[in-house]
Formats: structure tokens, sequence, C-alpha cells
């Protein structure tokens, strides 16, 4: 019985070291190589910027308005383009009617002549006086010219904000907006005084 209990006793010990040495010769073997990896990742490659994109839309702007809000992708920028120009064209247009139709009838009136416009009523019959004096006549051409120069400007000034507009809209679009950057306005009451108080928050998320 003692025998047979020495025999497993020792049975037991040579596979504990066997296990053993067997465990440490796969620590000290190196390991296998494997001939691929594949790495499963994403990258997000980003437009270049284009240095010349600015000045492409502003000069086609300039060639004919609103081409540069298309070059930029804003095309529901293009009927706010050309309402704007339209409009100042429209008032330009009326005021420097109206002045040349004063201006005629002051340059008839200083040649000597009874029969402008102003000389005739509703019908078309010769007044015995005028419905405007040569001095209202002088006023209206003023009145009018300043008008005119006024509308020239605002449209002229109208057709360089269409040019810095495009400019400035695709200096903007090669900017990289993170959504972890933002701005934001807020409003906030003072419990002190009950009076409210306005301010600017810049928030940037690591």
């Amino acid at each position: 019985m003692l025998n047979k209990v020495l025999i497993t006793t020792l049975f037991l010990l040579i596979s504990c070291f066997s296990l053993l040495a067997q465990n440490k010769d796969d620590e000290e073997r190196p390991k296998e190589i494997p001939d691929e990896v594949v790495v499963d990742s994403i990258i997000k490659i980003k437009n270049p910027i284009n240095p010349l994109s600015p000045a492409k839309a502003a000069f086609y702007s300039a060639i004919l308005p609103g081409l540069g809000q298309a070059y930029n992708k804003k095309y529901w920028k293009i009927p706010i383009v050309y309402a704007a120009l339209g409009t100042g064209i429209y008032f330009y247009t009326t005021n420097n009617k109206e002045y040349n139709r004063y201006r005629d009838a002051y340059k008839s009136r200083l040649a000597g002549f009874t029969n402008d416009e102003f000389y005739l009523d509703a019908n078309g019959e010769q007044l015995s006086t005028p419905r405007v004096t040569d001095d209202g006549l002088r006023r209206a051409q003023k009145l009018f010219r300043r008008n005119k120069e006024i509308s020239l400007l605002v449209t002229v000034g109208l057709y360089a904000l269409n040019i810095i507009d495009a400019n400035v809209d695709a200096h903007l679009l090669q900017y990289n907006v993170d959504e972890n950057l933002s701005l934001a306005p807020h409003y906030k009451i003072n419990e002190m005084d009950a009076t409210g108080n306005l301010g600017l928050t810049l928030n940037f998320k690591f």
C-alpha cells in the first residue's frame, strides 16, 4: 500500500515538473511574426487649401455680379445680389430721367421759349403761367442731381460689396470648423439686482 502511494506521488511530481518545463520552453520560444497585419482605421483626408480660391471668387464677381457666389456654391445669394444692384440702378435711372426733364424745361426757358411741359395743363393746352416756376426748376434739378449721385454711389458700393462677399466667403470655406470649438451668446439674470447680463461664451473641448 505504501509503495503505491510513493509511486503515485512520484508520478505526480514528474508530471508537474514536465508541465513547468514545457511552459518555460513556450515562454522562451520566440513568437511567430504574422505575414500580414491589418489595421482597421478611418483616415479623414481634408480638402487641400487653395490660396487662389478667394482671388478667383472676387475676380468672377467683378466680371459678372453673382458669379463669385456661384463659384462658392452660395447660390441663394445670387438673387439678393441682383435685387440689390437692380434697385440701385432703378433709382439712378428714375432720378436721372427726372433731372433731364427739369433741365430741358429750364434750358428752354433760358432760350426764351414758353412751350415746355410745365406750361401745359393735363389736356395739353397752353397756360399763361407755368405750373413750375424757374426757381422751382432750379431746385428740382439740384434735388434730382443729388439723388442721382447718391443712387450711383450706392450702386457702386453694392457692386463692391458683391466682390467682397465672394472673397470673404471663399476664405471662410477653407477654415476648419470643428464641433469642439463653439462661440455662442448667452443671457443671464443677475440675482442681486434682477438685471439682465448679456455675454459671449467661447468653449473649447479637448
